[in-house]
């Protein structure tokens, strides 16, 4: 009896394991100092982009967001500024949708291409397809914010989570996370602040 009981406990728990394996893309992720890895997207004017587009480029801000979750839509003009702030300083943003267009609608790719129009998005606006991109990077949340410096060893990771301390208002931000990151990163200065929890919503698998 012991036996078999054991044997059931063994079924229950490979068929779990393989429910949470089916059901969606595991998430691990990147931590501050790991390097990288580079990409190849769709952007929506139909090109593809990669990290190694950017010879002269001295860092990016990778930033997971899309046309649906209310807080990425609050922090979309907010990113517009911080593009062009950081992009004439070597830093430009790519932006990646990761949300699959089957459980969103809402954030295909053609609502993406009519989002960054209607926006005057000034950036990548990148489509994870495949959802292969944002669990390399460990985003859980739209938006979520990676900082990597471009170095001869690789692109590392130097800044890991919420854009600023309040998404309502940007006119009552106290801490400017991302930008104290880039400017400290510029500098050659430690970052204070390497990681903050991102706020926003899941990401639809």
């Amino acid at each position: 009896m012991k036996t078999l009981r054991t044997i059931g406990t063994l079924l229950l728990v490979f068929v779990f394991g393989a429910f949470t394996q089916l059901s969606g893309p595991a998430v691990e992720g990147y931590d501050i100092g790991d390097v990288a890895t580079d990409f190849s997207l769709k952007n929506i004017d139909d090109g593809m982009v990669s990290l190694s587009d950017y010879g002269d480029a001295k860092g990016f801000l990778i930033i997971f967001t899309c046309n649906t979750c209310p807080y990425a839509v609050a922090y979309e003009d907010r990113i517009i500024a911080l593009d062009a702030k950081y992009k004439p300083l070597g830093v430009p943003v790519i932006a990646i949708n990761p949300n699959n267009p089957q459980v969103q609608p809402g954030d295909n790719f053609e609502a993406m291409k009519q989002r960054a129009a209607e926006k005057g998005f000034t950036f990548p606006y990148l489509l994870d397809e495949g959802q292969e991109i944002y669990p390399q990077y460990g985003a859980k949340r739209t938006p979520h914010v990676f900082l990597l410096e471009k170095t001869t060893g690789g692109n590392i990771v130097r800044y890991i989570g919420a854009i600023d301390d309040n998404y309502q208002s940007a006119a009552q931000v106290e801490d400017k996370y991302v930008e104290n990151a880039v400017d400290a990163m510029l500098a050659g200065n430690e970052i204070e602040v390497a990681t903050t929890r991102a706020i926003g919503c899941s990401i639809k698998v």
